[in-house]
């Protein structure tokens, strides 16, 4: 069975979850406790060289690692990742843009502000804070004319820009203002269904929420 090295508030996790999940693929969880330096053990380490979770490890030992790496494994040959070569460089493009612009950007802010680690990284604070803005404002551009990111159907890109952007109110953006990416949020939350909770910080004695 799949293992999936895993911590309860990540939500880079979650996207993780949320795919297993509605592909009812079977797995089973390991929970690693990253304040307590879990994820940075010579046995973390070797699946997953970077430290971080999550982590899925295979049948046969071998890890694949970058919540957006496992995504895409998971979905091959599924709904979640057509087979069409344009929707699926199109699927790639917002996974890349998630790498770089939702999850360093409103990630890092949501996770400094519900930690009380947001005056200690002050000096980024308002430059991340403008690249959220350019972030949603794409994202509003992008959900104009369509249901989803790509096309009419969710995919494995809905899921990984959804984890940390509909949680951007918890850093200070008001989603209200971009009433596309609302409704899309919406959308994306009715596709994935109630099973899949949001964890918050507190639940961990350490991380200092």
């Amino acid at each position: 069975m799949l293992t999936l090295h895993d911590y309860l508030p990540s939500q880079n996790g979650w996207k993780a979850r949320v795919v297993l999940g509605l592909l009812k693929i079977p797995y089973e969880s390991r929970m690693v406790s990253i304040f307590e330096g879990e994820s940075h053990t010579d046995a973390f380490l070797k699946l997953n060289p970077a430290g971080a979770v999550p982590v899925l490890e295979l049948e046969d030992g071998r890890a694949i690692a970058e919540s957006n790496a496992i995504l895409t494994y998971v979905a091959e040959g599924t709904p979640l990742l057509p087979a069409d070569f344009y929707r699926r460089a199109k699927i790639m493009q917002w996974l890349f843009f998630e790498q770089y612009n939702v999850e360093p950007v409103i990630g890092s802010l949501r996770y400094w502000t519900l930690t009380g680690r947001l005056e200690r990284n002050q000096a980024m604070v308002a430059g991340k804070r403008e690249a959220g803005v350019r972030t949603v404002a794409a994202l509003e551009r992008s959900l104009a004319a369509t249901q989803f990111l790509v096309g009419n159907d969710l995919t494995i890109a809905d899921i990984a820009v959804y984890a940390y952007s509909h949680r951007a109110e918890d850093c200070g953006f008001s989603l209200a203002d971009y009433p596309m990416l609302l409704a899309w949020v919406d959308r994306v939350r009715d596709a994935i269904g109630p099973d899949y909770p949001v964890y918050p910080y507190s639940i961990d004695p350490h991380s200092g929420a």
